[in-house]
This record gives C-alpha cells, structure tokens and sequence, in this order.
C-alpha cells in the first residue's frame, strides 16, 4: 500500500455528520482526512432549490431508493419507501431543512442511562459552536457558526388561519420552536441562507475543500471495514468499478447514518455472531445489538380540503401559475419554491397524562398522496402529527455480505400498544383543532382518512386503524448502533465500538433514544462532539 492511500482518519459518510468531522478534523493541517461518499457531487440545481426535495427523493441521482418490509401495523402489511441521502450533503440534501434540537429531557435520559458527557448542559456548547442564527445571540442560540438558520421567506393566509385554530385550542404562541420542551406553536426556523437551502456540505465541507489535506472521493462505494485482529485499519471500496483500498494510522470513522453505518458493521464482520454467520461473514467481534433498536418518527397524513383559500394546489395547477411562482423566486428568492415541506409547526400533549410535549405537528398548503406523485388538483391542507416518543422497534440488517445489496429494514411501526393508543389521541386532538373557529371560514372537510373512522373515547383501536392506513415516516432512523454499556449497546460515551480498537460511530445511529423533533440538527451536534473527542484523544 503506497503512503498516498494512507490516512490520519478515514470518515465512511459524506452526510451531515461526515461533513462536520471533515471539517473539524481537517483543521489541523497536519492531519490527513479521506472522506468517502457512495453518492455523487450535490450539484444539482435541485439540491439547492429548496422546494426541490420534491424531486431529489425517489430520484437515484440524490437518494438510496430504499424501501422497508412490509408493515404489519400498517394494515395489511404495507411496505413504504425510505428515503436516504446518497449526494455529498447526505440527508441534508435532501431533507426538510427544519431546525429543531429536541428536548432538554432527551439529553438528560441519555446521561442518566450512564453515557456521562451528554447531558443537556453537556451538549448545549455543541449545538451552539455550530449554529449561525440570523436574528442574534438570543436565548440558547449562537452565532458565527457554520451552519445558517433563518426565517422562512413565505406567507400563507391559510397557516395563519391554522395557527389561530391551535391558539384557539389551547396552545400558546410561540415565536420560536428551537426546542420543543414546552407546547406550542409557530412558524419553523430552517436551514436556508438567502432563500436557498443551506446543506452540511455548503456549511461544513466547502469551507474545508481547498485543504490540501482533505481528499474526498465521491461515488465510491464502501465494500467492507478492513482489520488487524481487532483494531480497524482500514476500508475497502469500489470507485468506477476498480477495488481499492485506504488505510488509517488513527481511525476509521463510520458516519453513514442509521441504516448505513449498521450495515457496513455487519457485512464487515461486526454484529450477531449467529446472524453474521447464517450470511456466511466471518465474525471479527459479537455484537447482537448492531442493527437493533431501530426506531423512528411515523407521522399520520391527514388532508383537509378547503371550500376557498390559496394552497399550492391551486399555485401550481397551471402553466401561467408555474411560471408566476418560477418568477418570484428568480427575482426575490421567496414565495413557495423557497418553502421547506413544513412552515407551520406545533408541540403538543397527547393527552394530560403526559409531562412534557409527545406530539409534533408539521403543517403544509398542499396535498398529495404521498411524495413524487402530483398535487391534488383541488384546494387542501395537511396537517401530519407524529409521536416523538415512539415505544416501538425494529431492525436495519444485511441480507447478504455484499454491501451492494440493500439491508432489510423494518421499523416494526405502530407494534407497540402504547404508539397505537398515542396515534388515536393524535387523531382526535387534530380534528379538534380543525374544528376551531379560525379555521371555520375555510369549512375545512376530512379527506383522508375521512370521517368514516370516527372512534368514541373507549374506540381507540378504529383511530389507530386510521392513523394506520395514513402512516408515514418523516425520515428520521436512529438508534441503530446505540451508545450506551450494557449488552445491546454498540458503542461506548466517546462513541467508540465496544470490543474494536481504531473504530468509530458518529451520526443518528448512536442515538440511544430519539429527540422529540426534527433529527438533523442533533446529528450537526452529535459530530461536534464527536470529532471535539477525537482530538482529546488524539493529545
């Protein structure tokens, strides 16, 4: 192996987290990063569009195209497409652009399930070291950081109306949703700096790319982790169908999400010992909890058709409506090209038994079945609420010890008693809300899952049926490769395998529970800290 396939640290991951450890650990000039990503560059123009997530999901340019196994909880064994970003940016490419950290609670829980270091005043530092918040240093925000964080740069009348219904219902305003410790609602922050979207590529990598000692190599495609008895040295990959190898004097990093990075472990010959063996992989190191704890924010779509009022629907219906809103972003970078899928937002409790907030609600003037098919041709909202605490778990597992082969991923949605009891109080807490009087000069109409699904008090299993034949993910897979120290845990509080020297994992998988929002934003922070260990231990 020549000194030029030979790396300080090898990042698996050109996404959010990579992104951030590229740039962080680059700043030494001295030390020598490889940065491979199985995508390709993120210079399509959709990338940068923010209503483009429109047409990067589904599309194999921007996105794995993966899909789950078939869910039982989603009457009738319906499977469903599971966006990934394959596109330097990753996820962050592709995704909704929301800015949220989650609730002070969800750090705490994690500290005190023994992960020392990552409690909320632990984290705190992180996600501000990153954040650039157009409107100042108010609150817990922080400025000067990488990552750019505005105000949408749209106005619906139709939101406003919806807004109102939720004040009317009993939720305070509030002019920011940064975090989600108390109920609310309000418009969204997103990621976006001048009316484009602001990617972990644009914030982290750019910046770092002119660095002679960065190497980043797209459309490369990792083959397996390589090792010296239990010490990672290494990666093999294929880059225009040519093997290649790297190695790494001080780690191989994993940072391929929570689908990704579990993935690699096992084809490499970490995880099950049973399973790894019924695939035919030599096991390198037992690790049953590798692929485990899959968990997810599932969110309900429900479309309320509206007698008048503006949507996207109508907006995009014809030619002359296309061009006009075409114009408007050309010359002033605003109206609903520059929309995150979610302006209006609001956290809420299920029901009064609950502590703090379960439920967040992302809001949107357009309807459609479900992403890559058309807008409906008539004038509706959605509103899809989603549990943030979901109890139920599933898995991400390979299915064969080559990489190219997609995993097997099942969310086991809606398996848990506890999630189909929260989806029907989500249920009847919309329709209270639709029912306000803000809302009544809209006459708004359930069409799906429509008002044959009514349910009494006592009837929640007919609520969880509907909310079973609406449910989606809102593309937020954590938990995979849990931090933690007992038997399932897969890696320690400084994010290093259990049993695997030279070996990280750093991004959404570590999760050892969801944050109750939006996952983008915890993972900028979970890379913060990670590559901030790294250096400590690299002294």
């Amino acid at each position: 192996m020549s000194g030029a396939d030979t790396f300080d640290y090898i990042i698996i991951g050109a996404g959010t987290a990579g992104c951030v450890l590229a740039n962080r650990l680059t700043a030494d000039l001295k030390t020598r990063v490889l940065l491979v990503e199985a995508g390709g560059s993120n210079n399509y123009h959709w990338v940068h569009i923010p209503v483009g997530y429109l047409y990067c999901m589904g599309n194999p340019r921007t996105d794995w195209c993966f899909r789950t196994a078939p869910q039982q909880g989603l009457n009738g064994q319906r499977a469903m497409n599971y966006p990934r970003g394959k596109v330097i940016g990753g996820c962050s490419s592709v995704n909704g652009m929301i800015y949220i950290r989650g609730q002070k609670r969800d750090y705490d829980q994690w500290r005190q399930l023994g992960n020392v270091g990552w409690g909320a005043d632990d984290v705190l530092p992180y996600f501000k070291k990153s954040e650039d918040f157009a409107e100042g240093a108010i609150g817990e925000h922080g400025i000067g950081g990488e990552l750019r964080v505005e105000k949408q740069r749209l106005h619906w009348d139709l939101l406003d109306a919806v807004q109102d219904a939720a004040v009317a219902a009993g939720l305070p305003k509030r002019s920011d949703l940064t975090d989600s410790d108390t109920p609310g609602v309000g418009y969204y922050r997103v990621t976006q700096r001048d009316g484009l979207r602001w990617s972990a590529a644009d914030a982290f990598l750019k910046p770092a790319r002119h660095r002679a000692n960065l190497v980043v190599t797209p459309k490369a495609h990792v083959l397996r982790l390589l090792f010296a008895g239990k010490r990672a040295v290494g990666i093999a990959y294929t880059q225009d169908n040519t093997p290649k190898e790297a190695r790494a004097r001080a780690g191989v990093i994993l940072a391929a999400g929570a689908v990704g990075s579990p993935h690699l472990l096992e084809v490499s010959g970490i995880g099950d010992g049973a399973r790894l063996q019924e695939l035919g992989v030599p096991v390198v190191h037992s690790l049953p909890g590798v692929g485990e704890n899959l968990h997810d924010h599932m969110a309900h779509r429900y479309i309320y058709r509206i007698s008048h009022g503006v949507t996207l629907n109508e907006k995009l219906k014809t030619v002359f409506g296309k061009a006009m809103v075409g114009l408007e972003y050309i010359l002033r970078r605003t109206g609903p090209m520059a929309m995150a899928p979610s302006q209006l937002g609001f956290f809420a409790r299920s029901s009064p038994e609950v502590e703090t907030p379960n439920v967040q609600y992302h809001v949107q003037p357009l309807s459609l079945d479900k992403f890559g098919d058309p807008l409906h041709t008539f004038p509706a909202f959605t509103i899809l609420p989603c549990n943030l605490r979901p109890r139920s778990r599933g898995s991400v597992h390979a299915t064969s010890p080559d990489s190219r082969t997609a995993p097997c991923i099942d969310p086991n949605f809606l398996s848990d008693p506890d999630d189909r009891r929260v989806a029907a109080d989500m249920l009847r807490l919309t329709r209270r809300i639709v029912g306000q009087a803000p809302l009544a000069p809209y006459h708004p109409e359930e069409y799906v899952p429509g008002m044959n699904f009514e349910g009494g008090r006592q009837d929640d299993e007919t609520l969880a049926t509907a909310a079973g034949t609406v449910g989606t993910t809102i593309y937020h897979p954590v938990g995979t490769a849990r931090m933690g120290q007992d038997a399932k845990a897969v890696v320690d509080e400084r994010l290093r395998i259990h049993g695997i020297e030279n070996l990280r994992v750093i991004d959404a998988s570590i999760m050892p529970a969801i944050t109750s929002g939006n996952t983008n934003t915890p993972v900028v922070m979970i890379a913060e800290k990670g590559a901030a260990m790294i250096l400590e231990d690299a002294r």
